[in-house]
């Protein structure tokens, strides 16, 4: 016999009680505890990647913040050429990492659409 999920059939479930009395019962509080403890890592992962991009984001800003104010001081000093490569440089940065961002997120879209469909779609034996 073969059946897929976290419980067996309850016809399956009545032969183990028989056996084991109560063996029903420890079967669906293990389940039950299986399910709480993937949803809480499930929770746990969602929350860092949160943190993650958003110390992304911040230490990002950082960076790019301090390349212009480099650039302008060395600009207001004097050093026009030198003042704006840091600029440039950070002004290109935000761009290449918007368009690779957006590539990337065109990408994912495209592939979970086709597993949608491919999922969806009958299948032939």
């Amino acid at each position: 016999m073969h059946f897929s999920g976290p419980l067996p059939p309850p016809e399956i479930l009545a032969k183990y009680n028989d056996a084991i009395p109560g063996g029903a019962e420890r079967i669906m509080a293990m389940a039950e505890s299986q399910s709480q403890h993937r949803q809480t890592l499930e929770k746990d992962v969602i929350a860092a990647g949160i943190r993650a991009q958003k110390a992304g984001s911040i230490l990002g800003f950082l960076i790019c913040m301090a390349a212009l104010a480099s650039g302008t001081f060395l600009i207001y000093t004097g050093r026009s050429a030198e003042g704006l490569v840091p600029i440039i440089g950070a002004l290109g940065g935000l761009v290449a990492v918007f368009v690779y961002g957006k590539q990337q997120q065109k990408k994912d879209l495209a592939q979970k659409a086709g597993a949608i469909i491919s999922s969806t779609s009958p299948q032939s034996s």
